[in-house]
């Protein structure tokens, strides 16, 4: 019997073709199989997809700002990247040889 405001269990076939086709997403890119690895994987967010329908409906509402503090990422990274480019082409301080 299912009660109200309890989400019913994940039915067994949808749990193995999640859990396969997961496993074989990963094993196509392990071994450099990418359109492989893609389609594996895009089948197993399909079915998480038809499982968790408003899950994916929030996730798809917050892609905007989930974009936007990547590139705020990206940037600050290529930021930190420039200045020791700079600090390196400088060869006065000898910080990079004592790392080694």
């Amino acid at each position: 019997m299912v009660r109200r405001g309890r989400r019913r269990e994940m039915e067994n076939w949808k749990r193995v073709l999640i859990s396969g086709s997961t496993g074989l997403s990963v094993m196509c890119f392990l071994k450099r199989r990418r359109a492989a690895g893609f389609l594996f994987g895009g089948v197993a967010l399909a079915a998480l997809a038809s499982e968790y329908p408003q899950e994916f409906a929030e996730i798809r509402a917050r892609l905007p700002q989930y974009l936007e503090r990547g590139a705020t990422l990206l940037t600050i990274a290529s930021r930190i990247g420039e200045r020791l480019a700079e600090v390196a082409e400088d060869g006065d301080s000898d910080w990079d040889e004592e790392l080694v």
